[in-house]
């Protein structure tokens, strides 16, 4: 287990290093160090506010459209500071793909869906198989492939999740946020995700923020717990759940307080 440190297994695909982040003179995370490790889960647990999606979002600089946010140390993609003057944001995040808590499908077909942001980011290969390629990744193109011209926005709940996931990979990314993925979804939808995630890991890596410990334990790899904007542990999440090393995590995984 590892607080503040690198994790053994996995080559490390990003690092954080002393970040910082605040909205206005309020410090939301404070000089977090972690290591993610590549085509692995990571999850992100700890109660409500205490900095999980801000820490995710500093990922792939979601929090630059959020005013007044000034961001300290250092996230690390490959070794390149993603924060240093010469980064391209977009890129960025088309490296560094995210799925939101709701599911968010554009207004258009489903095929669009899937193929916008590739072909607004250059894409000039086949489309067609771009899609279909997206959509099987994400478990969804045998729900959909006769609903192609349809609105995205007419799927289920579940569907449309996996619609968002399908969109963010057909960018290619090398790693995918997901911040909690299934909290707007029913049990059913839910085990489908999660089934999911473990097909993914063998091509991407991934990191979700979740607020559903049971769902941390299930699909993760690794764990980071956060408390009022800390990293309290970071480790093995079999480790994290069953033999805490800081009686703050075993308080909260055990249900204390959360």
């Amino acid at each position: 287990m590892v607080v503040n440190g690198e994790p053994s297994g996995g080559e490390t695909i990003l690092s954080c290093r002393a970040l910082t982040v605040r909205y206005g003179s309020v410090a939301a995370v404070r000089e977090i160090s972690l290591d993610i490790p590549e085509r692995q889960i990571t999850a992100i647990i700890g109660p409500s506010g205490c900095g999980k999606s801000t820490l995710l979002r500093s990922f792939n600089r979601m929090n630059d459209f959020i005013q007044n946010v000034t961001t300290e140390g250092q996230v690390l993609y490959r070794g390149e500071d993603l924060y240093a003057s010469d980064i391209d944001p977009v890129e960025v995040r088309r490296r560094i793909g995210m799925v939101f808590q709701k599911p968010n499908p554009f207004p258009k077909s489903v095929f669009r869906n899937v193929a916008w942001g590739a072909t607004i980011n250059g894409f000039r290969g086949d489309v067609n198989e771009l899609v279909q390629r997206s959509l099987q990744k994400a478990a969804l193109w045998d729900e959909v492939k006769d609903k192609l011209d349809q609105s995205g926005l007419a799927l289920s709940g579940g569907q449309q999740q996996r619609l968002c996931i399908a969109r963010a990979i057909a960018l290619e990314p090398d790693l995918i946020l997901m911040d909690e993925p299934c909290s707007a979804l029913d049990p059913a939808s839910t085990a489908r995700i999660e089934d999911l995630l473990f097909e993914l890991k063998t091509r991407y890596t991934i990191v979700i923020v979740t607020h559903n410990m049971q769902q941390a334990a299930r699909v993760s790899d690794w764990t980071a717990f956060l408390s009022q904007g800390n990293l309290i542990e970071f480790g093995a999440t079999e480790a994290i759940f069953t033999r805490p090393e800081k009686r703050e995590t075993e308080d909260y995984v055990t249900g204390k307080f959360g």
